[in-house]
């Protein structure tokens, strides 16, 4: 665990340059035109995977699932912002294997899940829907949360909304770093009058994560893109998700207020390649929650999981073997 050496001084939470960066938010509403009619969603495209289950979540919204494995220690895996279920793919098959039950969740207005239909996307909306999901299946869960999903599952726990047994976060803590998430954004941002063809798709993807290799074969992107009536393909997630009202100094203090809450098993992992999370901004978490164990991924960018799975895995099980016993270690 890297130390602050003496006489240095770490930024203050609340960076004044980046007070009022925003969070997922573009300064103008992306293609609000084109969204007129919030009714029409686009069509799936052939070959995108039915989700597993659909959970009564806050508002009657139904959220998307997908499970892995049937018996275990519950494990909830939350996404990041523009991501659906199907980031966790291999890390819930993995669980699986290793005696867990996990179960990945598309978040509201993201893949297969219903669109808010008043619009509500914060913090409060998506830590009352995992409320929700955990009393769907009666049980204390891990919560494994990266990024977006991460901050709700820290809000939900460190707020006691949610008696969790063990808390995952993937490189999100109180301090970010505002030019990561405006990058984040920014690929967000783009494509909202829609693109031509799953090439113009598989383009832009590329153009976020160059350290990653491009596919050849194009069938995977079914599942991060809809069809619509004007022919174009369009992200999947409810456009009204992209201006939603938040910044960092709003966020951060909430955060950092729930790490200060928490008790329980808690594992911090982190892309080593990251421009969202930092080693300082980990650190300072770390320094917050001492109890926490940490795990820096060489070669992983912000999706750790789909960056280098197997070392996330690894991590994530070793710490869950401590803490939380499988179904084969009761067994």
């Amino acid at each position: 665990m890297t130390q602050q050496s003496p006489g240095q001084q770490r930024r203050p939470l609340v960076d004044p340059a980046d007070a009022d960066a925003p969070d997922f938010v573009p300064s103008e509403p992306a293609g609000a035109d084109v969204y007129s009619h919030p009714s029409e969603h686009g069509e799936r495209i052939a070959g995108a995977l039915d989700p597993d289950l659909l959970i009564e979540a806050a508002g009657g919204v139904k959220v998307a699932a997908d499970v892995y494995g049937d018996s275990g220690p519950l494990v909830l895996l939350q996404h990041g912002g523009g991501q659906t279920r199907h980031a966790w793919k291999g890390a819930g098959q993995a669980l699986a294997d290793g005696g867990y039950r996990a179960v990945s969740l598309d978040a509201r207005g993201h893949g297969d899940s219903d669109w808010a239909p008043d619009g509500d996307y914060t913090t409060e909306a998506f830590v009352a829907d995992l409320v929700a999901i955990a009393e769907h299946f009666g049980e204390r869960p891990v919560l494994v949360g990266a990024s977006m999903g991460g901050g709700t599952s820290l809000t939900a726990v460190g707020e006691g909304a949610v008696d969790a047994l063990a808390l995952v976060l993937v490189d999100t803590a109180p301090q970010i770093e505002a030019a990561g998430v405006r990058k984040i954004r920014d690929f967000m941002a783009q494509g909202a009058d829609g693109f031509a063809s799953l090439e113009e798709v598989a383009e832009a993807i590329a153009n976020y994560q160059p350290h990653r290799k491009r596919p050849r074969n194009l069938d995977g992107l079914a599942k991060n893109v809809r069809l619509w009536p004007d022919g174009r393909y369009r992200w999947h997630w409810d456009p009204a998700f992209m201006h939603r009202p938040r910044s960092f100094a709003e966020r951060i203090p909430r955060q950092q207020a729930a790490a200060e809450n928490l008790t329980l098993p808690t594992l911090l992992v982190r892309g080593g390649l990251s421009d969202v999370l930092s080693e300082e901004g980990a650190q300072s978490f770390l320094d917050t929650v001492p109890h926490a164990r940490y795990a820096n991924v060489g070669g992983a960018a912000h999706m750790v999981a789909g960056d280098r799975n197997d070392i996330f895995v690894e991590a994530t099980l070793r710490f869950l073997a401590e803490f939380v016993h499988s179904s084969q270690t009761r067994a």
